[in-house]
């Protein structure tokens, strides 16, 4: 399982910049003027982990299959976008289909770089997208309500518990904030997923600087990382100029030209990890002699769960699971040495998978 984030933004923010040279494609175009990206761009990279390629080398894995990331470009927002304004409805359709939101946010000064508001100010142009989300959700909350009201006064429990959900998160946004503040109890969670509501979605604002500022940041990305905070949302700071140099050299050539920045790793690795933080997501590895793969799980997932993530049926007809910690197993030398060093572990259906373990799944068919 990997995860899907929508790239947004206000038009000539970088947001088409930043997602060719994430995955290192020309599918989206990028051009000064407004609406250059119409279709929404979808673009998979694998997610760096060095983990991996060390659980391959010491298993002589004939392949190294890491786990993915979507990218899912989405034409420029303005203002009025939930009334059909720009692209606006085929906008926010997009995104409804993402596990979490990226906010694009010009944080860079360039006279050659039109700003449709024809000003710089990061924080105004994230309220202006979480303006027209909120509309949104506000404008599909009162349709759905009305669609309900005869299932409600027929006291049918789903739509009851529906509209008891609903009418929290209109209370919300009337207020002005969004949806994903809402507390939800464990035994609403799945119909609360089910309302698709735009502004229950992670945030993940990604800052936008010059070349010279991507190691340090600027006033503008301090001013967004304060936002962030504020609104328990995270913030990473990338040039989207220098990632779009990085997708054109080698692994080495690309090492040589951070260091000389100033950096230790490229915006696609800060964006990957924050995005994993965001989502609650975490990693677990199978290796051996054909493969060593890497699978995307959410944090406090159990054994079963985790096995069906590689097959359904390793879920339905799972026994116990083979477990070895990735320290364990790198420290040993590999399986059979930390099997023989007594590190290797029988869990059941309760075990709940931890970052980093190297599993081995034994079930029925």
């Amino acid at each position: 399982m990997g995860f899907k984030v929508g790239i947004v933004g206000l038009p000539n923010v970088g947001k088409s910049t930043l997602f060719n040279a994430l995955t290192r494609t020309a599918a989206a175009q990028a051009a000064n003027f407004p609406f250059c990206t119409i279709e929404p761009n979808v673009g998979e990279v694998a997610v760096p982990d060095a983990r991996l390629d060390k659980l391959a080398e010491i298993a002589k894995s004939k392949q190294v299959i890491p786990t993915r990331m979507t990218f899912v470009d989405i034409a420029g927002l303005v203002k009025g976008a939930s009334k059909g304004e720009g692209l606006g409805n085929q906008f926010l359709a997009n995104i409804r289909e993402t596990d979490a939101i990226a906010h694009v946010l010009r944080c860079f000064e360039d006279g050659d770089v039109t700003h449709v508001e024809g000003r710089v100010d990061p924080v105004e142009d994230a309220e202006t997208i979480e303006t027209e989300l909120m509309l949104a959700d506000l404008e599909s909350i009162e349709k759905r309500l009305q669609n309900i009201v005869r299932k409600v006064r027929g006291g049918d429990k789903e739509a009851i518990q529906q509209e008891r959900l609903m009418q929290q998160a209109k209370a919300l946004l009337e207020e002005g904030k969004p949806a994903r503040l809402l507390e939800v109890a464990n035994e609403d969670l799945k119909a609360w997923k089910m309302l698709q509501l735009l502004t229950a979605k992670p945030v993940l604002y990604v800052c936008n600087v010059a070349e010279d500022e991507a190691a340090t940041g600027n006033a503008q990305s301090a001013r967004v990382a304060e936002m962030a905070e504020a609104q328990g949302a995270a913030h990473v700071v990338i040039s989207a100029k220098i990632e779009e140099e990085i997708a054109q050299l080698d692994p080495e050539e690309a090492g040589m030209f951070l260091q000389e920045l100033g950096l230790e790793e490229a915006g696609l690795d800060r964006m990957i990890r924050a995005g994993y933080e965001l989502l609650q997501l975490e990693t677990y590895f199978t290796a051996g002699p054909k493969e060593a793969r890497a699978w995307t799980i959410p944090k406090g997932t159990h054994a079963p769960q985790a096995a069906g993530v590689i097959h359904g049926d390793f879920e339905r007809g799972f026994i116990r699971a083979e477990t070895i910690a990735y320290d364990d197993y790198v420290s040993h030398g590999g399986e059979q040495a930390a099997k023989d060093a007594g590190k290797m572990r029988v869990e059941g259906k309760s075990y709940v998978v931890k970052d980093g373990d190297v599993l081995h799944f034994l079930f029925n068919a």
